[in-house]
């Protein structure tokens, strides 16, 4: 089933909309979850709480890639929750990693920004970055996937992937000195 065809089932309120975006998106949103959760029942909830969300937005959004709307729900769903799991001390994995790690570039307030001015930043550099290096970034640091994995999806030794990454998070860092970020 096609996108438009799916939020058109959202607005009218039809509830096999929800069947047919697990069905198409449940995959994809269980790997954002699972990376950052690193527990198949976490993620599961996480996924299952993604539909009754874009239930509850679709309307009045009117997404126009179902595959960034619920994978972004997913991603913030998933980090709250880790955050909530991390303060009962049962956090861990990638994701206090991959957050560690931009607390370099972007600062540890441990809360991630809604501020557009810092996001455009940041989208301005990553659309700077060569696609190898975007690539490795985004997977890391967006999909939270550990470096032996990112190695695998792109071909390259895990050496590769660290410099890689370390070399963007201190061109990050220097790009948001230079646009006025204090970190």
């Amino acid at each position: 089933m096609k996108d438009n065809d799916i939020v058109e089932l959202y607005w009218k309120r039809s509830e096999s909309a929800v069947s047919q975006s697990q069905k198409k998106y449940g995959g994809y949103c269980g790997v954002i979850a699972g990376n950052i959760l690193g527990s198949r029942e976490d993620s599961e909830e996480c996924v299952n709480d993604t539909w009754m969300k874009a239930w509850n937005n679709i309307p009045p959004i009117r997404p126009s890639r179902l595959s960034v709307f619920f994978g972004r729900i997913t991603r913030n769903l998933a980090i709250d929750r880790y955050r909530r799991n991390k303060a009962e001390k049962h956090g861990g994995g990638q994701t206090a990693l991959c957050l560690e790690e931009l607390a370099e570039c972007v600062g540890d307030s441990g809360e991630f920004s809604d501020d557009f001015i810092l996001k455009d930043a940041i989208n301005r550099f990553l659309h700077e970055l060569s696609p190898d290096r975007r690539k490795i970034f985004m997977l890391r640091y967006w999909y939270m996937y550990p470096i032996k994995e990112i190695a695998g999806k792109t071909n390259t030794s895990e050496g590769a992937v660290k410099m890689s990454l370390q070399r963007t998070r201190t061109s990050l860092r220097n790009f948001l000195e230079e646009e006025g970020f204090g970190i």
